[in-house]
């Protein structure tokens, strides 16, 4: 075929993809389909309302929340765990350390090299391994086998560089990104499973005792010097470089925050005297719950969907494992209710989880001035091709009304951990500086989201306790902050001193 040819047919596919999306909209406009979307879009937007009059609500009952937790196990939603982090890292750390990262559908095995006083990190290096879906809801057996079978992989890449002295096992730090109850710095039971994951029988058991088990029997030489949280792993990893760090806020596939709490503040803490009169606490803040929270009926359908129906609707509601389905959710009424997208429903829309947050992130962020994203995203994702622009403007409108309530929402979470640290005020003579670290996908590549969340909490600071609260994006920072930690709980850190 010429290329004459190939040209024509080109611009009529185009032409009768444009012809048929007008058509549809107009069919749409005649029958009042139209303004019945309008409708469901309307409502939506007003039942997400975030002013920040609610804001402060959420906050107040967020903090409620956190001093209920911290006075007795099993007092609130916020399990508010302590973490048995109660000396953090100071940048003198030396040595070659690991760290396992499991957080989600994927996870990292992290090598470090800390060159002791003044060096930081010599070197690093990382993999990053995808979970196949079958071990998120199989035994506990093959997902640790899996998991180990991986980490053995790159510890044999290690090089000749470092060389193990006799006698001595390699040291890890575990960040395992799910509620647990721990016992020491090495160990701790899972409290329940998050974010797809539903292995029961894992639930109750000691997961280092789980992962340690799987490495003996694989013949790997290593040891778990700290089983940390990843918020706590990030606080750790953002202090090693800075010491105005006091809190980790984790916003990827889900939703978690960390915090350093003064000892006697901490009614539920038996244990000895803290040297440091300081513990991190690890808030599990996704489990947060509220009737000031805005819900929709949505919101209300995919929890009934989840694997933890009820748990998790602050997360829920923010993080990036479920701002995609929720669009979804939305789009599939308007189909049904509305024919959006003609008088048939798009099968693929039917498909739960279908689209990913990156799509959601990607259509809302479309500059540009046909939407040419948007239309390639529909069309790519969902095989829908007959959008006109003015439907396609709806739909980053309803990206636009997810990612603000989910990024607001994030912004009075974090105004509840600045409360509770008494430093959303400030003191006459004193120059604080409380910098955050942040960590995850959705913080990171979200640039809307990351965008509306600093300013919303801005807003909610006020111009001059603003400009002393800096949150500072923290690379890799759970794994870093693992390592390290397991840097600063090494059995052989006497020895070495």
């Amino acid at each position: 075929m010429g290329k004459v040819a190939v040209t024509v047919a080109v611009v009529c596919g185009v032409a009768v993809a444009v012809t048929a999306a007008v058509v549809v909209h107009r069919k749409m406009k005649k029958s009042g389909k139209w303004e019945k979307a309008m409708e469901i879009v309307k409502e939506f937007e007003e039942k997400c309302a975030t002013p920040i009059s609610k804001l402060r609500q959420v906050a107040d009952a967020m903090l409620v929340e956190m001093h209920a937790g911290l006075a007795s196990e099993g007092g609130s939603k916020l399990k508010m765990l302590i973490s048995y982090v109660d000396n953090l890292p100071t940048g003198n750390e030396k040595g070659l350390f690991y760290a396992l990262d499991l957080g989600g559908t994927n996870f990292r095995v992290l090598r470090l090299h800390l060159g002791g006083k003044g060096r930081g990190i010599v070197s690093k290096q990382f993999e990053e391994v995808s979970i196949p879906r079958s071990l998120m809801t199989g035994t506990s057996d093959a997902l640790f086998d899996f998991i180990v079978a991986e980490l053995a992989k790159f510890v044999a890449q290690e090089g000749m560089d470092f060389e193990l002295r006799p006698g001595r096992q390699r040291e890890l730090g575990f960040t395992f990104s799910f509620p647990v109850l721990q016992s020491s710095i090495s160990s701790g039971t899972l409290v329940r499973w998050t974010k797809g994951f539903s292995i029961e029988e894992t639930v109750g058991r000691d997961v280092v005792a789980e992962l340690t088990k799987a490495m003996e029997k694989q013949g790997l030489n290593m040891r778990v010097s700290a089983f940390v949280n990843d918020p706590v792993g990030t606080l750790a990893g953002g202090r090693f470089t800075n010491n105005d760090v006091v809190a980790a806020v984790i916003l990827g596939t889900g939703s978690n925050a960390a915090y350093v709490e003064r000892a006697h503040a901490i009614p539920k803490w038996h244990g000895l005297p803290l040297k440091s009169g300081e513990m991190v606490i690890n808030t599990e803040w996704g489990n947060f719950k509220s009737s000031h929270l805005p819900l929709t009926e949505y919101d209300h359908e995919l929890d009934a969907e989840t694997l933890h129906p009820g748990e998790q609707i602050y997360e829920k509601v923010t993080s990036g494992m479920y701002l995609g389905e929720i669009v979804r959710k939305v789009l599939r009424r308007m189909a049904e209710e509305a024919a959006f997208f003609g008088d048939t429903v798009p099968p693929k829309l039917k498909v739960p989880f279908i689209l990913g947050t990156p799509i959601i992130s990607a259509m809302h962020q479309d500059t540009s001035p046909d939407l040419k994203v948007v239309a390639n995203r529909l069309k790519d994702i969902l095989e829908i091709s007959n959008t006109s622009l003015k439907m396609r403007k709806v739909i980053v409108e309803l990206c636009y009304i997810v990612a603000t309530r989910g990024a607001r929402l994030s912004a009075a979470g974090i105004l509840s951990i600045l409360k509770k640290m008494g430093r959303d005020t400030m003191r006459e003579g004193e120059k604080q500086r409380t910098v955050i670290a942040m960590d995850g996908g959705l913080y990171e590549h979200y640039t809307e989201y990351r965008n509306c969340l600093e300013n919303t909490l801005n807003e909610l600071l006020g111009k001059e306790v603003s400009e002393t609260v800096v949150l500072e994006l923290a690379n890799d920072g759970s794994g870093i902050g693992a390592a390290i930690l397991a840097a600063c709980h090494s059995k052989y850190l006497e020895t070495d001193e």
